[in-house]
């Protein structure tokens, strides 16, 4: 078991960030391990972003070229794979096709009109919420960062989830699509909602009240694209991951700027 985890930790770091970890294993158990370790990829990553984002407000720059800073991290550490994912999903279901001609359309290179309109205002919506929060303080946004980095790669997890079909027979979607099983997934989201309201916890009682909640508010998004994506697509892809990331990370972040 320890060694599975080793190699799901590897899975998870290898396929959901650029950071130099090789991965040792492909296969349904290091992919279950990987995507159950999805979260812990995701602090890493929402700490690499609040980092720059904090430094910046504190040597004096002011709160929007930190939340820049917090926004672009996160693309730079997966090379824009969720962002280009949620472009092509965007296509996808913009296209009004089938879903094998709507499939097709989403491996294409290019990004037609949807996918950069919804890439203009997902990443406006990041940007203009950390900018909020950092006009809070150092610590809001930096908060912020952690909890939307963590709650995008645990609707990965819960994407992987058994029940979920993919909608190809290659590609990432088919190597973690149902590997999950549905007590894992639910007790990683325990796990990740008491820890978001546990970060949250550093504002009083209210904040980790609203802290859990927006981690819950990012999953129930995340979860709707989900299920529209696999109704119209007959599953989910690669792509389909990304944009379930972004918009778990966008709904989060929108929510902690409500209230």
């Amino acid at each position: 078991m320890t060694s599975l985890n080793s190699h799901g930790i590897r899975f998870a770091f290898g396929t959901l960030t650029v950071l130099p970890v090789r991965v040792t294993r492909w296969d349904r158990g290091a992919a279950r391990a990987g995507m159950l370790s999805a979260p812990l990829a995701g602090l890493v990553v929402g700490l690499l972003a609040a980092v720059p984002g904090a430094l910046l407000l504190l040597l004096g720059s002011g709160p929007l070229l930190a939340a820049v800073a917090s926004a672009a991290v996160p693309a730079v550490l997966t090379r824009g794979l969720h962002l280009d994912g949620l472009a092509d999903t965007a296509d996808g279901l913009g296209s009004g096709k089938p879903a094998a001609d709507a499939l097709r359309i989403m491996k294409q290179s290019d990004i037609g009109p949807f996918g950069v309109i919804t890439l203009l205002f997902v990443l406006l919506a990041q940007v203009a919420v950390l900018h909020q929060l950092y006009g809070e303080g150092w610590a809001h946004g930096a908060v912020a960062a952690v909890v939307a980095g963590v709650t995008a790669r645990l609707a990965l997890t819960l994407a992987s989830r058994q029940g979920v079909p993919p909608a190809r027979p290659e590609g990432l979607g088919a190597a973690v699509a149902g590997t999950v099983p549905t007590g894992a997934a639910a007790a990683v989201t325990v796990a990740v909602v008491a820890a978001g309201s546990g970060a949250g916890a550093v504002f009083g009682g209210y904040g980790a009240l609203h802290h859990g909640l927006a981690v819950v508010a990012g999953l129930m998004a995340a979860q709707l694209l989900l299920r529209h994506c696999v109704r119209r697509f007959g599953g989910v892809t690669g792509d389909v991951f990304g944009a379930v990331a972004e918009t778990a990370a966008t709904a989060a972040l929108v929510a902690l700027a409500l209230g």
